[in-house]
């Protein structure tokens, strides 16, 4: 399987991901201000610098909205980060066109519901180890990590193989 998704991925431009329950293991820390905190492991970091490093563009695309994961983003050199989203593939849509890559050439990690209307649209969909089984369902790989835990660096590793 790993090997499958390796050759296919020699044909993607864009690995968009999902924040959380896929670089973060999907749990929200509060704060007694109501900050909202999260984790990221360093290993998917690193893995977002070296596709980035190999020519690969990254974009995050999540429902929700926190400076956090802007701060760690731009820690990384992610400079596309959409918070907020409700409309996940129109705003992919909207996103590849202005840089021009087909939907085909995106890699997309996702975990959950809100996440199917793109993984059924992109040339790779993927999910975590602990994503909802519709998702399992829906994806062309699942991560033997779980999200938070390494699942963002398999799939780097994965994409930087088929180059």
């Amino acid at each position: 399987m790993k090997n499958k998704i390796a050759v296919h991925a020699k044909h993607i431009e864009l690995l968009a991901l999902d924040v959380d329950g896929v670089l973060t293991d999907g749990s929200l820390y509060y704060g007694l201000d109501g900050e909202t905190i999260k984790k990221f492991h360093v290993h998917d970091g690193a893995g977002i610098k070296a596709v980035l490093e190999n020519g690969i563009k990254v974009v995050v695309i999540s429902s929700r909205e926190t400076q956090i994961v802007s701060n760690r983003m731009n820690e990384l050199g992610v400079l596309d980060v959409l918070q907020g989203i409700t409309d996940k593939l129109s705003t992919l849509n909207d996103f590849i066109e202005k840089i021009g890559i087909e939907l085909n050439a995106v890699a997309y990690m996702g975990d959950d519901i809100a996440d199917l209307s793109i993984m059924q649209n992109v040339g790779l969909a993927i999910t975590v180890k602990d994503g909802q089984e519709v998702v399992k369902q829906n994806a062309h790989y699942c991560t033997m990590a779980k999200g938070g835990h390494g699942a963002v660096r398999e799939v780097c590793n994965l994409l930087l193989m088929g180059r």
